[in-house]
């Protein structure tokens, strides 16, 4: 494994089995994601988006071992240790639990409301056993409380008594007191307010910097994506259809889906109409997906070949990939 790529997933495939149905027949399977590489290099904000359903939770759960990989493999190598992650048991789990976290999309639902701030940072030092004494615990809290800007007054109210932002920030806190390499972003501010939204982000790139993170930040906003992460990968349906340094997502996308997504995002100039690309349709179910491309049923480009076979993440020496048989003439 390279020296700069902290996870590593080949072939990643989680796939969900849904009861019910009539007695004999095969129970249909939900591919949440399917097929998926993917390499997250250390010290990166590293952006997935797509639309609800594409498979982005999913993923990120896998690359903490926490749903369910059918098949394929997920590797997490630092400078101390290295995972791989359907491999290790429960000794291994409880290190990479501290070396791995979650930051939740709602803190109001993420935060005990019985529990004062202070004991809620705190909780993941005890439960893991990370201190020796209650003052190495409250040294921990008041150091991350600090870097999260809460002040020693917010550690002894209760989550009711912030606001949307303020438990956004308890919530940060929590997943980085134990001082984790990799932290897995999960919609974090999509239930704040646009003005907040940008303090948050701000907040998480300062941090990211000053302990050298390494962020998977999912979203389905391409403008908090475009203002935050250095690479950014697209999902459609379970499978990766584009990844590029973000500047060249931004301004060379590739593939169909990518240049529709873009050309959704609101303009700033009022003079400026924009040419949205309007996909027609929903995300096909995951339960049945059609042959060949999954995006074909709303692509407008899509030909014979498109409906039959199945395209595979292209390589180039700029770190473009992108999974589309009709790229390079549509770039034409």
């Amino acid at each position: 494994m390279s020296d700069d790529i902290l996870i590593k997933a080949r072939d990643l495939s989680v796939h969900y089995q849904l009861s019910g149905g009539a007695l004999f027949d095969p129970k249909p399977v939900v591919k949440a994601v399917e097929g998926v590489n993917l390499d997250i290099a250390k010290g990166s904000f590293f952006g997935l988006v797509g639309e609800s359903g594409s498979g982005k939770t999913t993923l990120g759960r896998a690359c903490l071992k926490a749903a369910p990989i059918t098949r394929g493999t997920v590797t997490y190598s630092d400078e101390e240790v290295e995972f791989e992650l359907t491999k290790i048991g429960k000794p291994e789990l409880k290190e990479y639990r501290r070396r791995a976290q979650l930051i939740f999309q709602a803190p109001s639902a993420a935060l005990s409301p019985r529990m004062p701030v202070r004991d809620i940072i705190a909780e993941p030092l005890e439960v893991m056993g990370l201190t020796s004494s209650r003052e190495e615990t409250d040294e921990r809290v008041r150091e991350i409380a600090a870097k999260c800007r809460l002040n020693l007054e917010h550690l002894r109210r209760f989550p009711h008594a912030f606001s949307g932002g303020q438990r956004q920030r308890i919530s940060i806190a929590r997943a980085l007191v134990s001082r984790p390499h990799f932290v897995v972003a999960d919609e974090s501010v999509a239930a704040l307010d646009v003005s907040i939204q940008a303090d948050v982000l701000n907040l998480l790139k300062e941090i990211q910097q000053e302990m050298g993170l390494t962020f998977l930040f999912i979203s389905h906003d391409l403008s908090v994506v475009a203002h935050v992460c250095d690479h950014v990968a697209v999902m459609y349906l379970g499978r990766l259809v584009e990844s590029a340094p973000t500047r060249d997502l931004f301004f060379k996308p590739r593939h169909p889906y990518t240049k529709a997504l873009l050309s959704a995002i609101p303009s700033l100039d009022p003079d400026d109409h924009g040419s949205a690309q309007k996909l027609e349709g929903e995300i096909p179910s995951p339960t049945n997906p059609p042959p060949g491309c999954k995006f074909q049923t709303r692509c407008a480009f899509a030909v014979e070949h498109c409906r039959k076979v199945e395209p595979k993440l292209e390589h180039s020496s700029t770190g473009h990939e992108v999974a589309c048989h009709r790229w390079q003439e549509l770039m034409d």
